[in-house]
C-alpha cells in the first residue's frame, strides 16, 4: 500500500509534527521557495496543525478523564460542606 502525506502525517508524534511544521513556516518565510513549492508546504503545513490540534484535544481530554472522579468532580475533593 502506498503511503500517502496524510497517512505519513497520522504517524508522527506531536513533537515530530511540530518540528516539521516549524521548518515549513521557515522555508515559507525565507521567501526561496517557487509559487508551487509554497502552495505544496502550505498544504502540508495545513495538514500537521490539524494533526496537532487533534493530538492536543486527545491529550486534554485524557488529563480531564483521570482529574475527574466518578462524580464529575476534580478528583480528590468532596462537594462543598462534606467532610
Amino acid at each position: 500500500m502506498t503511503e500517502t502525506p496524510e497517512t505519513a502525517i497520522s504517524a508522527l508524534s506531536f513533537e515530530a509534527a511540530m518540528g516539521e511544521l516549524e521548518t515549513i513556516v521557515r522555508r515559507l518565510e525565507s521567501g526561496d521557495v517557487s509559487l508551487e513549492e509554497s502552495v505544496a508546504l502550505y498544504e502540508r503545513g495545513h495538514a500537521l496543525r490539524t494533526h496537532c490540534e487533534a493530538r492536543l484535544a486527545a491529550a486534554q481530554a485524557r488529563i480531564e478523564q483521570v482529574s475527574l472522579g466518578a462524580d464529575g468532580q476534580p478528583a480528590g475533593t468532596t462537594p462543598f460542606g462534606e467532610s
